[in-house]
């Protein structure tokens, strides 16, 4: 979309980039509305707080198994700017993604996980690199803390479901954090390649082609 279409088309208070998610979200989940929850200030959830991404929305999915499906808004640009428009990439060209299995616990909604996001995301903003397919993240401890949970990293893949979408200001990934195990992060800590990650990934959707991540996985 060049810049001039962008302009007839859309106007400064739309938010393009939102709406672009919101559209491909509808076609998953329709007119289900998310519990979405903005940038933390503090310790609350507030309109203008001072995380890096803008907020997140958690839908409950029965596909496959009953999961969280966590998706994160501001990795890519979600507002109006005609300076943006026809881009390759919207931003850093893709947000997170997590498929979580209801976990004992978290009474409520795993907000854990969107601090995961936020930590990322300060990581990308710092220094300047960004996440791909077939990554690798060790945590270096459970990624939820004050657990036992064995699972202590992530890998990345695409969605199953969101996959990539053109947006007026670029292309977006949705790119899944996928917990691995003690013993997955140990094999690919001796072989980080996005080979070996990508060999791993194909393992997990024999019995998991949703790629949830499940905290009691051992």
């Amino acid at each position: 979309m060049d810049k001039e279409l962008y302009k007839k088309t859309f106007t400064e208070e739309d938010s393009v980039g939102w709406l672009s998610i919101d559209a491909s979200l509808e076609k998953i989940y329709g007119k289900t509305e998310p519990r979405h929850y903005g940038p933390l200030c503090g310790l609350h959830y507030v309109a203008g707080g001072t995380d890096p991404i803008d907020g997140a929305s958690i839908y409950d999915s029965e596909k496959q198994e009953l999961h969280r499906h966590i998706i994160s808004y501001g990795m890519s640009d979600l507002y109006y700017n005609e300076e943006k428009a026809g881009e390759e990439f919207s931003k850093w060209g893709f947000e997170f993604t997590f498929r979580l299995k209801p976990f004992e616990d978290d009474k409520n909604d795993p907000l854990w996980a969107v601090q995961v996001m936020n930590n990322l995301a300060r990581y990308v903003y710092k220094s300047g690199n960004w996440f791909e397919e077939n990554h690798f993240i060790p945590a270096n401890g459970p990624i939820r803390l004050n657990t036992e949970t064995k699972i202590t990293g992530f890998v990345i893949a695409l969605d199953p479901e969101l996959g990539k979408i053109n947006t007026p200001h670029g292309e977006v990934s949705f790119l899944q954090l996928v917990g691995i195990t003690e013993n997955e992060v140990e094999k690919l800590n001796a072989n980080p390649t996005t080979t070996e990650v990508e060999k791993l990934i194909l393992e997990l959707k024999k019995d998991n082609p949703l790629l949830i991540t499940d905290l009691n996985r051992k």
